[in-house]
């Protein structure tokens, strides 16, 4: 095996390391976002939970005066 075919060996098996890499790492950032979105979501109902019992107390302390 000549030293231009060991390089071409190399070349491709970097470039196959990298495609790998490249898959594993979309995969693991979608992963992420989702996950980042879903804690947002429950973050936002939360917000939500908090806001209506907050005017609920409201309304009731001002029916009551």
């Amino acid at each position: 095996m000549g030293i231009k075919d060991q390089f071409q060996d190399k070349a491709q098996e970097l470039a196959e390391r990298g495609k790998q890499a490249m898959g594993q790492g979309k995969g693991r950032d979608a992963k992420d976002e989702a996950s980042q979105r879903a804690s947002q979501g429950r973050e936002s109902t939360q917000d939500a939970k908090e806001r209506a019992e907050r005017e609920l107390r409201e309304r009731t302390g001002r029916d009551g005066a």
